[in-house]
């Protein structure tokens, strides 16, 4: 018997199929993985810039009278309040849900008062929103919020504001105050109607965010958290470190 040269041998053309076949299938399930590889990497991309992204930014007007109390945002989202002849600078971080910080407000508000009013010192309230999983309305970041609607209208009743809040602060664990709760708060302590649409369309919640991010990036643990010219003082000793600080001890 003699091999024919021209004919095919249907072994090997079976076993070259085959190998195609897999050949094939091995591109077609690289494609599939490059591609799932990708996607996850856009998804990735597109999560990490919605969380960096900060929103819009709230501002404040400056004083209409020289040596008037004036507000202003500052790098780390605090509202600072105060004159421009302070010499000391508090920075307060806070939760509006967070108990300890309502104390802080009860012991030490009057004491912050004081000293923006004289001129001794200008205070940044610093608040974040780290307590949503408190409520089930996501009531810090709604409160946070509220913060920089009422400050952009006018900072000089921010303490004012601040006070009332912590007055009325509502139970952990419930669904905190209602949108239209805040913007009475507001009123009663003269911001006008002015600041409603802000507090409904939480025009600030990703500004919220970000500021809330950037706060535990810098080291923040806990609420309230009380800094006197940039160095961390225990509460209880706020009164005497803003004298130290002013008297330039």
């Amino acid at each position: 018997m003699s091999n024919n040269p021209g004919r095919k041998n249907p072994l090997l053309q079976a076993e070259r199929a085959d190998r195609n076949r897999k050949i094939l299938i091995q591109v077609a399930v690289a494609a599939v993985l490059i591609g799932l590889v990708a996607a996850i990497g856009i998804g990735i991309a597109i999560k990490k810039a919605e969380r960096d992204d900060p929103g819009p930014t709230p501002s404040i007007a400056a004083a209409q009278a020289p040596g008037a109390v004036s507000g202003s945002i500052t790098d780390n989202g605090s509202i600072r309040v105060g004159k421009p002849e302070a010499k000391v600078t508090v920075r307060v971080v806070a939760d509006l849900q967070c108990p300890a910080c309502k104390n802080f407000e009860a012991a030490y508000g009057q004491v912050l008062e004081d000293a923006v009013a004289n001129g001794t010192a200008a205070v940044e309230y610093n608040i974040i929103s780290f307590l949503d999983k408190a409520s089930t309305t996501e009531y810090s970041t709604r409160a946070a919020n509220a913060s920089y609607c009422v400050a952009q209208q006018d900072p000089t009743k921010y303490q004012a504001w601040l006070k009332a809040m912590f007055a009325q602060q509502p139970p952990e664990g419930g669904s905190g105050l209602t949108d239209q709760q805040l913007i009475e708060i507001a009123k009663s302590v003269g911001y006008t109607d002015a600041v409603a649409s802000c507090i409904t369309d939480r025009t600030y919640d990703k500004y919220v965010a970000s500021t809330t991010n950037q706060a535990f990036d810098s080291g923040i643990q806990s609420t309230p958290t009380v800094f006197v010219d940039g160095k961390q003082v225990n509460p209880s000793a706020l009164e005497q470190a803003i004298a130290t600080a002013a008297a330039g001890q």
